[in-house]
C-alpha cells in the first residue's frame, strides 16, 4: 500500500532517524512511503486528490495542516485524524477536552488582554502560551508579576495561559504507541544529544491511568505527552499528536508495526 508522510523539510542531518527506520521497515513489507513537503510548492487546492492509502500527519506547520485538512474533506485516510489533530493543537479546545475527561492539568485561561491576567497571580504563577501552534518552547513566559504583563503581546489576538506548577526534577515525557506506554525523563532545554534522547523510566500507575485517560479523551492510541510533578501532583502540560519517540527503545520497529496494523484494517 501507498503511505505519505506529510511533513517538513529538515535541515540536513536533523532528518528524524525514528522516521527513516519505519520508512525502511515499511518497505520490507512492499509498502511504498512517500515525504510530502506542503511548503516547497505552490499547491491548486483544486487538484488536490487522494493518492494514498494513509497519510500520517507528522508536521503541525499551517502549511502541513491546511493540506491535511483538504485531503481530509476528500475522504482521506489520515493518522492521526485530521479533526483530532486540530482540537489537540488548540490550547484552549485541548484544555477542555482534558478538563471534562477529569484529566489533572493546570487550570487554563484565555484572555484578549495580558492585564486581565492581573488578579490570578494572587495565586502564583502563570505560563503564558501560544494557543496554536508552538514547539520547543517557543513564545513561552513565566509570568510572576504584574509588571510582566505590560507590553504583553500576542500575535495571535488571544492570550492562553495555564496555571504554572513548578516541576520537580527533569521532564516526564510519556509516549503511546498502540496499547504500549513508555516514560523518559528529559532535561529541558535539551543541549546535547543524551540530553535529547533522555533516560527511560517506568511510569507509575497514576501516569499510566493517566496517559490512557487522555487517549480516551481524543480518540486515539497515538500520541506523547509531557507531564510535570509538582507537590507530589502530576499535570499534563502538553500534549502531542505525533511526536519524534526520541528516548523509545526500538520505537521505529514499533510505530512500523503500529502503522501495518492500520492499513489491515
Amino acid at each position: 500500500m501507498r503511505i505519505g508522510l506529510i511533513t517538513t523539510r529538515k535541515a540536513p542531518g536533523r532528518e528524524g532517524s525514528v522516521m527513516i527506520e519505519v520508512a525502511d521497515q515499511l518497505a520490507r513489507r512492499n509498502h511504498s512511503f512517500e515525504s510530502i513537503c506542503p511548503e516547497d510548492s505552490l499547491i491548486d487546492l483544486a487538484r488536490v486528490k487522494v493518492e494514498h492509502d494513509l497519510y500520517l500527519l507528522k508536521a503541525g506547520t499551517p502549511s502541513a495542516l491546511a493540506y491535511a485538512g483538504v485531503l481530509d474533506l476528500a475522504g482521506a485516510r489520515i493518522l492521526n485524524p485530521y479533526g483530532v489533530v486540530t482540537r489537540m493543537k488548540d490550547k484552549v479546545l485541548a484544555s477542555r477536552i482534558l478538563a471534562d475527561a477529569r484529566v489533572p492539568a493546570p487550570e487554563a485561561f484565555i484572555a484578549s488582554d495580558a492585564r486581565q491576567f492581573g488578579p490570578l497571580l494572587s495565586e502564583g504563577p502563570l505560563v503564558i502560551k501560544p494557543y496554536v501552534g508552538g514547539s520547543q518552547g517557543r513564545g513561552v513566559q513565566i509570568i510572576r508579576t504584574i509588571e510582566e504583563l505590560d507590553g504583553l503581546v500576542s500575535e495571535q489576538d488571544l492570550m492562553f495561559a495555564q496555571r504554572y506548577h513548578q516541576p520537580e526534577g527533569r521532564d516526564h515525557k510519556i509516549y503511546r504507541i498502540g496499547d504500549q506506554v513508555f516514560g523518559v525523563w528529559r532535561v529541558w532545554p535539551a543541549r546535547t544529544l543524551e540530553d535529547k534522547l533522555g533516560e527511560p523510566f517506568e511510569l507509575t500507575a497514576a501516569m499510566k491511568e493517566i496517559t490512557t485517560l487522555c487517549g480516551d479523551a481524543f480518540g486515539i492510541d497515538l500520541y506523547g505527552l509531557d507531564i510535570v510533578v509538582s507537590g507530589g501532583r502530576e499535570y499534563v502540560v502538553d500534549i502531542n499528536t505525533f511526536p519524534g519517540f526520541k528516548g523509545v527503545s526500538g520505537a521505529g520497529a514499533l510505530l512500523a508495526d503500529y502503522i501495518a496494523r492500520i492499513l489491515d484494517r
